[in-house]
């Protein structure tokens, strides 16, 4: 090996022994590092404990959770306290929360938002965020000191940005789910960010949706002079009943804001429920002889429920009546009472048939069977019993005349 190979030689063993002795130097302070780390360590903080708004602005900021610990932890966290006239709640980027889950030396963050009344005077209002491990080893909490100037509400009314939509008017049931598309137009020099912010009826879901696509969002850039699409996903509550509502929808940066109205009518549901005052479904009747039953329909919907029909499935040459014969409408967990009556062809055998009802309303129908049971008819009980009389007195008197003999 020549002078030059061996130098290349020894430069490489060199660089080698440095690189082993770095690694080792940073695997040592890692274990280092973590040997430091408490065992358990979860600290909670607010981005802005002091913000100061105008009487239409909304407030929006970061709680973070930091685990410095070894452990994962759960952390419930919830808002203690709030000034009257206020809503606020703490959310991810799609739904309120009561918990979050935060991994071992990391973070996680969640949003706190307040939105005031229109009844909501200029002045200073406290909230208070708390938050605890499940064991209660770590409670904490953050206070967030809102202020309302006096007189700036004006300066930012619908400036700078704009929002329109071609049908600001939605209609449909009650278990229907409702989306707006609503365009974003931003007048403004540069570009800017906006948050976006929804109040609807208590207990209904409102999230923006980038348009065509399925992911919550709740804030959006847009370019200087630039407009954009986003979607409104509206969900009534569960049981919400007919009538209009509603849905305010908000955009807003430090340099402008814009509002719009949005308005949902629910129809209600439609839903039938029939059946018999002591559950039976079945019911004697003899050959040409009327057998009576009665029968209810509820209204299990939240609308009402209107021409209301009623037809029978039954064997050939029967008679089926019912009274009334149809009901012109049904309220909303209304219940009606409905007397059927069932006629046997006069010549039908003896045995068990079937009888369906079918009752059709406005966006719902349900149909229920009655098993009805031909007995003979009390005329041949009696001929029955004749004969056998006969026949008692017939084997008498012969019994008699064989006697004589």
């Amino acid at each position: 090996m020549n002078s030059a190979n061996s130098g290349k030689f020894s430069l490489v063993v060199f660089l080698v022994i440095l690189g082993l002795i770095f690694s080792q130097s940073l695997c040592f302070s890692e274990e280092k590092d973590d040997n430091n780390r408490p065992e358990r360590l979860v600290l909670m903080a607010v981005e802005y404990p002091g913000v100061e708004i105008t009487k239409d602005d909304d407030v929006s900021m970061d709680i973070i959770f930091y685990n410095k610990g070894k452990k994962d932890e759960n952390i419930e966290v919830w808002v203690e306290q709030k000034p009257e006239g206020w809503q606020a709640r703490v959310k991810t980027y799609r739904f309120d929360v009561t918990g979050v889950h935060v991994p071992s030396v990391e973070d996680k963050t969640l949003t706190f938002e307040a939105q005031p009344d229109e009844n909501v005077q200029p002045g200073k209002y406290e909230f208070r965020v708390a938050a605890k491990t499940p064991d209660g080893r770590f409670n904490m909490a953050q206070t967030i000191m809102v202020s309302i100037k006096e007189g700036e509400a004006d300066k930012k009314e619908s400036k700078g940005v704009k929002l329109t939509t071609s049908y600001p008017v939605l209609r449909g049931p009650s278990d229907a789910t409702f989306e707006f598309s609503v365009e974003v137009d931003s007048k403004l020099d540069e570009d800017a960010v906006f948050d976006l912010f929804a109040q609807g009826p208590q207990g209904w879901e409102v999230n923006f949706k980038p348009a065509y696509e399925s992911k919550f969002i709740s804030s959006l850039r847009i370019k200087s002079k630039q407009s954009t699409s986003v979607a409104v996903e509206v969900k009534p509550a569960m049981g919400a009943q007919a009538g209009e509502y509603p849905i305010n929808i908000r955009v807003a940066s430090s340099d402008a804001k814009a509002e719009a109205a949005l308005v949902v009518i629910l129809t209600g549901t439609y839903g039938l429920e029939v059946g018999t005052a002591n559950g039976l479904l079945s019911l004697d009747a003899r050959q040409g002889k009327p057998a009576n039953m009665s029968f209810y329909v509820k209204n299990t919907g939240s609308a009402a429920n209107h021409n209301i029909k009623f037809m029978s499935f039954k064997p050939e040459n029967w008679k089926v009546e019912f009274n009334p014969e149809n009901i012109d409408m049904v309220k909303a967990g209304e219940i009606k009472q409905v007397e059927l009556t069932i006629t046997p062809y006069e010549d039908a055998l003896v045995g068990d048939y079937s009888v369906s009802v079918s009752v059709e309303g406005e966006k719902d129908n349900k149909i229920i069977e009655f098993r009805t049971t031909v007995k003979a008819s009390a005329a041949w009980g009696w001929i029955g019993i004749g004969i056998i009389v006969v026949v008692i007195v017939g084997l008498f008197g012969l019994f008699r005349w064989l006697g004589r003999r």
